[in-house]
């Protein structure tokens, strides 16, 4: 019979849920406190969710943006990890349940992170992939490489376009630097792969239902955002929404249409709750209400951060705060530090979000960046985007490795990652159901 195997050695046990940017940065401060902590997730690596769109659109292999959970922690002697899937809690009785059985908790942390957000729109859901986890970004990249394979075997340009027309949904970075990248492919690496390819019928779509791409950001960097990504060849459509899609048509809220077999939606995403919590603490979204410390609303020892916790105590965030990394690794050396003032019988501290800027990338040479009072844009902005980045990713390897794709591909306007592993889907919504049925296979 399967069961956790976690010895009891009477400290006060902390159950985190998560191996993201939160429940590690958690860990971490906890590293020499008099604490057991138990870390619990689905897959047995921390993933760079930055990252996906260069896996997605063959620029790093899948592994450069993925390290082992156990390799993190391989020197902190009061953790144990545990791969597992968490089915509910039971607070009443401080007991997790877990497709390894049952865990003991004294403290549980709820840092599940978020998944993609399709706004109940089923038909979109259906035939739409997300791009919120490592097997979603390879089979994009397997499905987005057969598309031009296959094109070359259709016989006429209107059977060809649906297969060159990639949509994507949400002027966010990921939209953003996702559509900088198809616009990359098409530039750089199609013309000397596919020289047979008419790619003056490809097209590439940048679809915000909001008034300007990046919405957190200033105008200035939305404008300049905008226009790079138009001379670079991008359809950038802001004020239009999707509103209906079958696998080959997009509905568009002005009256439009786009024959395509591909969207990549990155339009939003909601928190992932656990059941057994009150109901009244989870919101419509799927985040949970907690207060300035992150407890949970309705509960005494359960705690949630992230991208899953809606604290609102900002008057600056009054919707809650974003879902980005930095709020969950702030919020995890917040709660750090109250669990230990908690054991000290000392005043627990509320927490503050520190904005620390925000960047995003359409490609090479092409950034924004605000951080500090600071606004950069090009060169300058496009250099501390990819410093930022290899300065959060984890582990030496990773980095060493991620930085050389970078430089190879800089100097020779390649990418070296163009290959289907395994059989693609034969169509978007085969490839929904493909990602859905090995989402939590890592």
């Amino acid at each position: 019979m399967i069961q956790p195997n976690i010895p009891d050695n009477g400290q006060t046990r902390i159950v985190i849920v998560g191996g993201g940017f939160g429940g590690i940065s958690l860990a971490k401060q906890l590293k020499n406190a008099p604490f057991q902590i138990v870390l619990l997730d689905r897959n047995n690596y921390h993933l760079f969710q930055p990252l996906l769109y260069q896996v997605a659109t063959a620029g790093l292999e899948p592994e450069s943006i993925a390290f082992p959970l156990r390799g993190i922690f391989s020197k902190q002697k009061n953790i144990h990890f545990r791969m597992a899937e968490v089915k509910r809690a039971r607070p009443a009785d401080n007991v997790l349940e877990t497709s390894i059985g049952d865990i003991r908790y004294d403290y549980l942390v709820l840092a599940t992170g978020s998944n993609t957000n399709f706004f109940g729109n089923k038909a979109i859901e259906e035939h739409a992939v997300g791009m919120k986890s490592l097997i979603e970004a390879v089979q994009i990249r397997n499905y987005v490489v057969k598309q031009f394979e296959e094109a070359l075997l259709m016989p006429s340009e209107e059977e060809i376009k649906p297969k060159l027309n990639f949509v994507m949904v949400g002027g966010g970075p990921t939209g953003v630097e996702l559509a900088g990248a198809f616009a990359e492919l098409k530039q750089h690496i199609l013309p000397k792969d596919y020289p047979e390819l008419p790619l003056h019928l490809m097209n590439i779509y940048l679809i915000e239902a909001g008034p300007r791409l990046l919405a957190a950001m200033s105008e200035a960097s939305s404008r300049k955002t905008a226009d790079g990504l138009q001379q670079i060849g991008v359809k950038v459509m802001c004020n239009v929404a999707v509103k209906d899609y079958d696998g080959k048509v997009l509905q568009l809220s002005n009256g439009e249409t786009i024959p395509s077999q591909s969207l990549l939606w990155s339009a939003g995403v909601k928190g992932v709750p656990i059941e057994g919590l009150p109901p009244e603490a989870i919101i419509p979204n799927g985040r949970i209400i907690v207060d300035d410390h992150n407890l949970v609303q309705g509960t005494a020892n359960i705690y949630t951060i992230g991208d899953a916790a809606q604290l609102t105590n900002d008057p600056a965030f009054a919707k809650g705060y974003p879902m980005v990394a930095q709020v969950a690794i702030q919020q995890g050396k917040n709660l750090a530090h109250n669990l230990l003032a908690i054991r000290q019988q000392q005043p627990l501290r509320p927490f503050k979000y520190k904005d620390l800027g925000s960047m995003a990338t359409i490609g090479r040479n092409r950034a924004v960046a605000e951080f500090s009072g600071m606004k950069l844009s090009g060169f300058i902005a496009w250099m501390a985007w990819m410093a930022v980045h290899l300065m959060t990713l984890m582990g030496f390897r990773n980095k060493l490795v991620v930085f050389t794709n970078w430089m190879y591909r800089y100097l020779t306007f390649d990418r070296g990652t163009r290959i289907i592993i395994k059989r693609g889907a034969a169509n978007i919504t085969k490839l929904r159901q493909i990602v859905q049925d090995t989402r939590y296979q890592g």
